[in-house]
């Protein structure tokens, strides 16, 4: 196999399995708030904050995963 090929297999794997987590930690999250505002709809607007950082953190994490393949892509 050539080097070439080797890492566009490692970056598609990076980014593929990278965006898997987050992307399940976001549904997790969306899930327990809608739970959470569907027992108690006067905290509705603390749960929609902390949901939208809590959103924001996992998405960071999709998104370095994606810098990290356009890393392996250069070398």
């Amino acid at each position: 196999m050539e080097t070439e090929a080797a890492q566009l297999i490692a970056m598609a794997l990076a980014a593929g399995l990278g965006v898997i987590g987050p992307g399940i930690g976001i549904g997790l999250i969306g899930k327990g708030a809608m739970e959470s505002i569907g027992r108690n709809p006067e905290a509705s607007g603390k749960i929609v904050a902390n949901m939208i950082i809590a959103i924001a953190f996992a998405e960071a994490l999709g998104i370095l995963a994606l810098v990290v393949a356009f890393i392996i892509k250069t070398m």
